[in-house]
């Protein structure tokens, strides 16, 4: 089992938790609009890492995006592997063309 169906399946257990006892149930009381929130926070300090800090800043911020992330994903019922799925159908499209066609 990789790190991330690990970390998913952690999430999926700790959300039914105590919000008293577990961040990942205290952040899904909040409701999905906080945890977006936390998704977007993380994404910029992700980005002034990769700008202005050390590659181990980058590292740590980037591993809060994806435990944040997966945390959203957790809260609106998508599963890791449908991300993991989609990036699979994209694989060999040139980004350009991909993202051309979902805007027709």
């Amino acid at each position: 089992m990789s790190t991330l169906e690990r970390l998913e399946k952690t999430i999926a257990a700790r959300r039914e938790a105590s919000p008293d006892s577990s961040y990942v149930a205290k952040l899904n009381a909040k409701g999905v609009a906080k945890i977006a929130q936390k998704v977007g926070e993380e994404a910029t300090e992700t980005v002034i890492a990769a700008v202005s800090g050390s590659n181990e800043e980058l590292v740590g911020e980037s591993a809060d995006l994806l435990f944040h992330l997966m945390v959203l994903l957790n809260a609106k019922g998508v599963s890791f592997d449908h991300v993991l799925g989609e990036l699979d159908r994209r694989e060999g499209l040139s980004g350009l063309d991909e993202k051309a066609s979902r805007t027709e």
